[in-house]
């Protein structure tokens, strides 16, 4: 056979050659039968060794499936909760404009109120300077400070 292995290929002359010249047919059969034995395990061990490539190939296969189907789960995860984070935004930002907007208004209202109390109040004095006026009459209270 063409496997031959160094421990094969060293063999004892004696043992090849007998005392007459001719080639010792046991020796030769044990040779052959070592050299069978030896391509046996040979095969076995690749085999072997072929066996357990494959399946770490395919728990390695597995283990970047599996990688792959949470990274799409977390990634649509992500996604979940920032179109929730964007919309409660959206929902915040109105609130926020629906609050000044009130806010605004009850400017608007006070400053109403206020004018209408400053020209109410403009009326009184006038009101009042005219009637002190028809009758000759002095205000007692005379810029607060200046009493006479």
């Amino acid at each position: 056979m063409l496997w031959a292995t160094a421990e094969s290929e060293i063999a004892d002359p004696a043992v090849e050659k007998s005392s007459e010249g001719a080639i010792d047919r046991d020796a030769v059969l044990a040779q052959v039968a070592t050299e069978k034995r030896l391509a046996l395990i040979k095969a076995w061990e690749e085999s072997e060794k072929s066996k357990v490539e494959n399946k770490a190939y395919k728990n390695l296969s597995a283990v970047g499936s599996w990688e792959n189907s949470k990274k799409v789960s977390v990634e649509a995860q992500l996604k979940q909760i920032e179109e929730k984070f964007d919309k409660k935004k959206v929902e915040y930002a109105e609130k926020m404009k629906n609050k000044i907007a009130e806010l605004h208004k009850a400017a608007e209202e006070r400053r109403a109120t206020i004018e209408a109390k400053r020209r109410e109040d403009f009326l009184k004095v006038e009101e009042m300077a005219t009637k002190f006026r028809s009758n000759g009459y002095t205000p007692k209270k005379l810029l607060g400070c200046f009493s006479f």
